[in-house]
């Protein structure tokens, strides 16, 4: 397998990272401000700053079709920039929530999108177009605490959400006027705004970091901090799932997680690197990680590793000073994020950390 592309853009934390559909343009979220990088021969080189926002920047995410990048912050705004000859004109968004802004994704459609927020509200925007600008309607019941992270569904009208009262639910975000009526499926049929299509406790109690539907819909993946991937496989509107599979690790805990495929899902987070996990409705388990270089046993040699680690400090009474990781990224993984796709599957994902990089993988 192909080396991953590294790309270390600088020394600080990277909150949330996209690139646009033709990958000419990287955006990232750095402190207060999203960079936009452009490829110059093998690097990506910063072309453009987005100053908007004045507490840190906490999600970005740019709609594949139209090109416009939505950006959300913890001084409670998000931003709609528009792109334009002389450059991205920015639209302060309606989002009447008095907590930080945690996370933004523009729904399939182009036509809405969710921010998730510290204030136990989802705003899910869209464009009023009498008034001339964006307005928000809130999901609210049952969520009890910060929205960590949310996804769309292949149908822009239901929208999954992670948050720390330990949950991940599945809501209707239809908007009359806005979204055209959504096929029946395992979710539901009538689907009218905020209705909970399905309420998932984490084991544990422990918070749920991130959430993705499966290519097709009809299934959820969760990763929670108890280090564990959940994925529910609904049976029926308003009926128990035919099966609800978690795969506990002893990895450290999933930032981010996304779906290869039907059968195959990626994870990464605390551990500086992305694992493969693959399974269907009999079960699910953790493979291998997907860097290449210690793919098998990965659990099992990190145990081993950490106690002759110990046994060693013991014996010596100290241990060399070795502060290079043997993992791509040096600090935790906090995005991964689809880049390319070929018949339904992702066939390269990038992600992006605490430790400034941005690394291109192929899955």
């Amino acid at each position: 397998m192909a080396a991953p592309e590294v790309h270390h853009l600088f020394h600080n934390p990277i909150a949330d990272h996209c690139f646009s559909t033709d990958h000419g343009v990287l955006a990232v979220a750095r402190d207060t401000a999203v960079e936009l990088y452009g490829k110059v021969g093998n690097a990506f080189k910063l072309k453009d700053e987005l100053k908007g926002h004045d507490k840190m920047v906490t999600s970005v995410d740019i709609a594949p079709g139209s090109g416009r990048i939505v950006t959300c912050s913890q001084d409670r705004n998000a931003i709609v920039w528009e792109p334009s000859p002389t450059g991205y004109k920015p639209t302060l968004v309606l989002l009447r929530i008095s907590r930080a802004a945690t996370y933004v994704r523009w729904s399939p459609s182009e036509t809405k999108f969710a921010v998730g927020s510290g204030d136990r509200v989802i705003a899910v925007c869209y464009f009023e177009e009498e008034n001339d600008w964006w307005v928000s309607k809130h999901l609210k019941k049952p969520i009890r605490s910060t929205i960590t992270s949310v996804a769309w569904h292949p149908n822009s009208v239901l929208l999954a959400a992670g948050s720390t009262d330990a949950h991940a639910r599945v809501f209707s975000s239809f908007i009359k006027g806005i979204d055209s009526k959504p096929e029946p499926s395992v979710w539901g049929e009538r689907l009218p705004f905020n209705t909970v299509c399905g309420e998932y406790l984490n084991n544990s109690a422990g918070w749920v970091h991130s959430v993705a539907f499966s290519p097709g819909g009809d299934s959820l993946a969760f990763a929670a901090h108890d280090s564990s991937i959940t994925v529910v496989y609904p049976s029926a509107p308003e009926q128990p799932p035919r099966a609800v599979l978690t795969v506990s690790t002893q990895l450290l805990p999933f930032k981010s997680l996304l779906w290869k495929s039907e059968s195959k899902i990626i994870a990464a987070g605390y551990d500086c690197e992305a694992f493969r996990f693959q399974g269907g409705e009999s079960g699910w388990q953790l493979v291998a990680p997907v860097d290449a270089k210690d793919a098998h046993g990965a659990g099992q040699q990190r145990e081993e590793s950490a106690l002759n680690m110990f046994r060693q400090m013991d014996l010596k009474g100290k241990l060399k000073d070795d502060t290079q990781l043997k993992t791509t990224h040096q600090n935790t993984i906090t995005t991964i994020r689809p880049y390319e796709s070929s018949g339904g599957r992702v066939t390269k994902f990038t992600s992006s950390g605490v430790d400034g990089r941005v690394v291109i993988w192929n899955a």
